[in-house]
C-alpha cells in the first residue's frame, strides 16, 4: 500500500471515529462483548429456571408459573450488565444514562412509553380483529397475577433495552462520531437476537430493525432510556398477557383474552405465527412514528446525555 493510500485511510478513520478511539471501541469488538454478556446471563438464568420450576411443580398447572419464571429469569441480564459496568472503569459512565441524571428519565416519559407500547399494539390488534384475522374470548382477570406478570415483563423488556439501547448504543457513541452508527448498529444486533424466533420472515425482520431505531431515537433526541423501556414492556404485555397473541413468535400460556382462532395466512394486519408485529400495517405505523420522532427531535435540537464527556481520561482503559 502506497504512502498516499495509508494517509487517505488514516484520514477516513479520523473522520468517522471520535478522539481517543482505540481497538476496544471497534464495532465488532463491542458486538462480541455484547454477545459475551448475553451468553453469561443466559447460562446463569438456565439453572435458575430449572430449579425453581422443579421446586414448585404444582403451581405450574395453568401455565402462569412457567411464563412468570421465563420472564423473571431475565433479571440476570440486568445483574450482569450492572456488575460488568460497575467493575470496569471504562463502562462505568454508561450507568449514568439509566439514572435521573439523563433529563428524559422521568415519570412522564414512563407514562408516554406505556401509552406508546399499548396504543400501537392495541391498534394493530383491534384492526386485525375487525378484519376477522383473529377471534378472541375472555379468559379471566386474576388481578394479583396480572400485576406480578407486568413486573416481570418489564424486567424482561427493559433488560433488552438496557443491553441494546444503553450498553451497545453508548459504547458505539463513544467510538463513532455519527450517532447513526449507534442507532443503526444496535438496531441490527437487536434484530439478530430474534432471528431464531418462530415465524421470522422479511416483514418481522424489517419491523424489528425499525422499532429498534424508533426506540433509539428516544434515547438520542429525548435523553430517555426509561421511555423505550416502558414502551417495550407495554408492547409485550399488551400482545402477550392482555390479548394472548404471539409475541415475536412466542405464544403466551397465561392471558386475559384467549386466541380462539386466526387466519391461516399472513394478512395486512396479522401474521398467524409472529403476531401483529409481523404485519405490514404495524410496520408502516412504526415507520411513520419513527419519522415523526426524528422530525420533532431535529426541531428540538436536543441530544442524549454525553456519558463520555471525560473521554480523554478514559481512552487508555480496557474493555
Amino acid at each position: 500500500m502506497s504512502e498516499e493510500n495509508v494517509v487517505e485511510k488514516k484520514s477516513f478513520f479520523k473522520r468517522i471515529h471520535n478522539e481517543g478511539f482505540t481497538w476496544h471501541d471497534n464495532f465488532f469488538v463491542i458486538t462480541l462483548l455484547f454477545i459475551f454478556l448475553m451468553v453469561v446471563s443466559s447460562v446463569l438464568a438456565a439453572p435458575f429456571e430449572y430449579l425453581i420450576i422443579r421446586l414448585y411443580p404444582t403451581v405450574n398447572d395453568d401455565g402462569f408459573w412457567s411464563l412468570f419464571i421465563m420472564y423473571a429469569s431475565t433479571i440476570f441480564q440486568w445483574l450482569i450488565f450492572a456488575l460488568y459496568c460497575a467493575v470496569t472503569k471504562l463502562n462505568r459512565p454508561i450507568l449514568r444514562a439509566i439514572t435521573p441524571e439523563a433529563k428524559g428519565n422521568t415519570l412522564k416519559m414512563l407514562l408516554i412509553g406505556l401509552l406508546i407500547g399499548f396504543g400501537e399494539n392495541a391498534l394493530g390488534i383491534l384492526l386485525a380483529a375487525l378484519h376477522s384475522d383473529i377471534h378472541l374470548s375472555y379468559n379471566g382477570f386474576p388481578i394479583i397475577r396480572l400485576i406480578a406478570m407486568f413486573v416481570v415483563v418489564f424486567i424482561q423488556s427493559s433488560s433488552e433495552e438496557l443491553l441494546c439501547r444503553n450498553f451497545l448504543y453508548q459504547r458505539l457513541r463513544r467510538g463513532y462520531k455519527s450517532p447513526w452508527v449507534a442507532i443503526i448498529g444496535n438496531a441490527v444486533i437487536f434484530m439478530a437476537l430474534h432471528l431464531l424466533n418462530p415465524g421470522v420472515s422479511v416483514i418481522p425482520i424489517i419491523h424489528l430493525v425499525v422499532i429498534a431505531v424508533f426506540y433509539s431515537c428516544f434515547v438520542y433526541y429525548f435523553d430517555s432510556i426509561w421511555l423505550p423501556m416502558m414502551a417495550h414492556a407495554g408492547w409485550n404485555y399488551t400482545q402477550n398477557i392482555i390479548f394472548g397473541l404471539p409475541n415475536s413468535g412466542i405464544v403466551s400460556s397465561f392471558s386475559i383474552a384467549k386466541l380462539e382462532a386466526s387466519v391461516g395466512q399472513i394478512t395486512f394486519f396479522y401474521d398467524p405465527t409472529f403476531g401483529v408485529e409481523g404485519s405490514a400495517f404495524l410496520l408502516v405505523v412504526t415507520i411513520v412514528a419513527t419519522v415523526a420522532v426524528i422530525v420533532i427531535g431535529e426541531k428540538r435540537g436536543t441530544r442524549s446525555l454525553n456519558v463520555w464527556k471525560n473521554q480523554e481520561e478514559t481512552k487508555q482503559l480496557t474493555v
